[in-house]
């Protein structure tokens, strides 16, 4: 028999609904996280030795709670299903440390977007610098795959640049662009997620205290 009756039974089908749109949100948000990861540009760019590897650092803690929001929708709409107080106050520990993770991947994306850019910048600047072969071959994906080429004044650079059209963008400008629109996503997805959990939450301690109520009327 049901342990919660009238408004709580709504209460209690609401988290059911919410935990499987947290499931499928959560199976949205390791989609993204893998694109992110295994992006054939992104690889492309952040492939080679020195390369930095800030930008997945972001990207691992959105697969971690992509994979954890999954197990824990699951499990959710299962203590929902069973009005188990145990259930429920578990589930809410874990939204508690979703949020955390959520909250965490939104702000270093944001934070540390300038960062990440330079971080590149950088690695590229040096590659096409360096006058041995492994050094031009990275400076040649960087053109290929972000369709630029210049923004260093080295030798290298402008012999690389010599047959490019004028109007062609330099790398610099090219790498910010390209990892500034990829950091929103991951900063956008994480504050967007964790703004949800907050009502999960609500939902799961609401029909927590209820069934503690009725056991206690009982």
């Amino acid at each position: 028999m049901s342990k919660v009756q009238g408004g709580m039974k709504c209460v209690k089908y609401l988290l059911f609904s919410f935990n499987f749109i947290f499931w499928l949100s959560g199976l949205l948000v390791l989609a993204v996280g893998l694109w992110l990861r295994f992006d054939p540009h992104t690889v492309e760019l952040l492939t080679g030795d020195g390369a930095p590897d800030t930008f997945f650092i972001a990207v691992y803690i959105l697969l971690g709670a992509g994979g954890l929001m999954m197990v824990v929708g699951f499990f959710g709409c299962f203590g929902a299903v069973r009005e188990s107080q145990c259930l429920l106050a578990s589930f809410f520990a874990c939204l508690l440390i979703i949020f955390g993770a959520e909250i965490t991947a939104g702000v270093f994306g944001f934070l540390n977007k300038e960062k990440i850019a330079e971080e590149i910048q950088k690695f590229y600047s040096e590659s096409i610098a360096d006058d041995n072969l492994n050094g031009t071959v990275i400076a040649v994906i960087y053109h290929k795959t972000l369709n630029c080429c210049g923004g260093s004044t080295s030798e290298k650079s402008q012999a690389l640049c010599a047959d490019v059209p004028e109007d062609t963008r330099d790398c610099l400008t090219a790498i910010t662009n390209f990892f500034d629109g990829r950091l929103q996503i991951i900063g956008y997805i994480g504050i967007g997620i964790a703004g949800i959990m907050i009502i999960g939450m609500i939902f799961s301690m609401v029909l927590c205290c209820a069934i503690r109520n009725s056991r206690e009327v009982i």
